[in-house]
């Protein structure tokens, strides 16, 4: 059996509730591929409804291969989609009717353009609600660098769709039930319409083709074959968008659209040119999914560049073990793979994610999309004490899976913070680490760092003495203590003269002091003074590190509550990114949890965005992620990093307090 050519690999991207997989799952049934089963580990999650996992299908149509890739479209899992960008020679942008969807799409146009991905727009559900396509597509062109060119204009019974027009063709497809009928006349009522609507696909066509344009100004009109061409060619070169239309859910338009697809959608030769590729050597595969199965191992959704990837052949210098076809949740064991198609290649072990591999290299690429700065975070540990060392390994595991999580320790605590792009985000990832990783959390609240200073200065003597029998311990000390500014730390010298404490000893005493600090008499760490050593005195037989390290810290114990302590907590600085018309919620939400604002600028890489600049205090930060895309239609996020510390004064800084255990001397 002679393998298809050049299989061709499309991406279908788009907001959240636009239709994503009620659309793969409509292609394949047009091509007659079985179900795609999006349950479980691949897809949508058990009892969801909301894609969290990309699923890939492989399908046939008109006898070439096709892999379509479901991507997610709520803003958490948005690397996993721009992970599959990557690899595609197209994507399909799929946008339904609703108020949000500029803003939307705006950050998924900047992603693109930017990266001059070729794409075409599926304007989705139209028959549900009767919206003007124009109107539709004057909105979205606001947040689009490319020019958005209607392909089609619908057939409608009123408000119902019932058909599309090829504004290439001039040819009208209707709907007779659920299936796509024949070709249709066109109603003379509609006739006006398409000629307007096609008029100005050919003037938005022409600005791209010189020879074009002299032909409408001399109003000769290529035939169809030669606009399809031109068509084909501009959607290559990222120089414009085809924009269809239809209804995913009852099959209106997509036959259409699978032929705008096979016509004009770049082949795997054209992307290995546009992504630098080169056509010489032997197998190159790019992992754009990796997961981690119970008994299975590694596996990893790859798209083949080169050559053809063999069960049992070598790859990144290890042996590959297993080749899979893709289908949602389903894997059909195959023994090759052949180049342009997307294949799961197990035991990938030397290969991470975005990385290139050869049959005995894996190289990294510049370039490739990198997670965005937690927004969401909560510390862990093992449920079960005997998986406290297996934790490591899977958060490492979990981490290699999905690199939009993170992995921290807090400097204070020790304990393990994991991190997300969403409350969602992170409770799936904890979902997945006890029921996939068999390593099973509990979540606890994020510690937050707060600190504390002195207000006065002030001196002290201590002395350490202790007699047990043969040597004993001594050590006397006097040090002055003061405040330093804020964010100095911590500052300490020596005043000493003749040798009242022998220099040997002095750094001992700076360790004595440093460990007082650790924790203060309102039960932080203490920050922003400076301690002298002013004086002291020693036993030729019973002075040693150890006696002079502890009355350090005794001197530290007994001054600093003299020296009016007060609290002081972390601030951050935090740029919120959100749609324009939900700046004032934005305020409104920063000021409620005690934020200062700063200002606010238009964002100038996504159309329709500004960025809020403000203080907030850390302790406000938990939960601000799941209120600001409240406030935003699911679309707002930030970007927060520690600026400075703060006082923090009356009853607030009392249950702070409160609840933290008195310092013992």
């Amino acid at each position: 059996m002679k393998h298809p050519a050049s299989p061709r690999v499309v991406a279908l991207v788009g907001p959240q509730g636009a239709g994503k997989t009620t659309l793969l799952e409509s292609l394949l049934r047009v091509t007659g591929a079985g179900p795609l089963r999006a349950t479980g580990g691949n897809g949508t999650a058990s009892g969801r409804t909301m894609t969290m996992e990309l699923a890939a299908a492989t399908t046939d149509f008109l006898g070439e291969r096709w892999t379509f890739i479901d991507c997610p479209g709520a803003p958490e899992f948005s690397l996993e989609a721009r992970h599959a960008l990557m690899v595609c020679d197209a994507a399909l942008v799929v946008c339904d009717t609703g108020p949000d969807r500029a803003a939307a799409l705006s950050p998924l146009f900047h992603f693109l353009d930017t990266r001059h991905i070729p794409h075409l727009l599926f304007l989705n559900a139209l028959d549900q609600s009767g919206a003007s396509v124009r109107g539709l597509l004057d909105s979205l062109q606001a947040v689009s660098s490319r020019p958005l060119v209607l392909r089609e204009i619908p057939l409608r019974e009123g408000e119902r769709m019932v058909g599309v027009v090829d504004l290439v063709s001039e040819r009208a497809w209707g709907m007779t039930g659920e299936r796509e009928a024949a070709l249709i006349p066109l109603p003379e009522t509609d006739r006006p319409l398409e000629e307007a609507a096609r008029r100005q696909m050919l003037e938005r066509l022409a600005d791209q083709d010189d020879a074009l344009l002299e032909q409408l100004i001399e109003d000769v009109v290529p035939p169809p074959g030669v606009l399809y061409e031109q068509l084909a060619r501009a959607l290559r070169e990222d120089r414009l968008v085809p924009v269809f239309i239809g209804s995913a859910e009852r099959g209106l338009g997509l036959l259409r659209l699978l032929k705008g697809l096979r016509h004009e959608v770049p082949a795997v030769e054209e992307t290995r040119t546009r992504l630098g590729i080169s056509t010489q050597g032997g197998p190159l595969v790019q992992p754009f999914k990796t997961r981690h199965l119970p008994h299975v191992g590694k596996q990893s959704l790859a798209r083949i560049w080169r050559g053809t990837v063999t069960d049992g052949g070598t790859l990144g210098g290890g042996r590959v073990s297993g080749v899979f076809q893709p289908h949602g949740a389903r894997q059909e064991a195959v023994r090759t793979a052949h180049e342009g198609e997307v294949a799961i290649i197990g035991r990938l072990d030397a290969a991470r994610t975005g990385e290139r591999v050869e049959q005995d290299e894996v190289r990294r690429i510049t370039g490739w999309p990198a997670a965005s700065p937690p927004v969401h975070q909560v510390a862990i540990t093992a449920q079960k004490r005997t998986d406290d060392v297996k934790l490591p390994g899977a958060l490492a595991r979990l981490v290699e899976e999905d690199p939009s999580l993170s992995v921290d320790q807090d400097p204070d605590t020790q304990q393990l913070l994991l991190g997300g792009q969403g409350e969602l985000h992170v409770r799936e990832a904890i979902e997945r680490l006890g029921a996939h990783l068999r390593v099973p959390v509990v979540m606890h609240p994020v510690p937050i760092p707060y600190r504390e200073t002195i207000r006065r200065h002030g001196g002290h003597h201590a002395r350490y003495k202790r007699q047990s029998g043969g040597h004993g311990q001594f050590g006397d000390v006097v040090v002055g203590v003061r405040p330093l500014p804020r964010g100095q730390g911590f500052n300490f010298t020596s005043a000493v003269v003749g040798g009242a404490v022998p220099r040997q000893y002095i750094p001992a005493v700076e360790e004595g002091v440093f460990q007082g600090l650790h924790r203060g008499p309102l039960g932080f760490p203490v920050v922003d003074v400076a301690v002298t050593l002013m004086g002291g005195t020693y036993h030729s037989v019973d002075s040693s590190d150890q006696a002079f390290r502890t009355a350090a810290r005794l001197a530290m114990a007994e001054i600093l509550p003299r020296l009016e302590p007060v609290l002081l907590e972390p601030i951050l600085h935090v740029e919120l990114h959100v749609p324009r018309d939900a700046i004032p919620r934005a305020q409104r939400l920063i000021t409620g949890r005690r934020g200062q604002l700063l200002g606010f600028d238009a964002n100038l890489d996504l159309p329709g965005w500004d960025i809020l600049t403000a203080y907030l205090p850390q302790a406000e930060l938990k939960g601000l992620i799941v209120e600001l895309r409240s406030a935003s239609a699911g679309l707002g996020t930030f970007v927060a990093r520690h600026d400075h510390y703060s006082e923090l004064m009356g009853r607030q800084a009392e249950r702070v307090v409160s609840h933290q255990p008195v310092a013992e001397p």
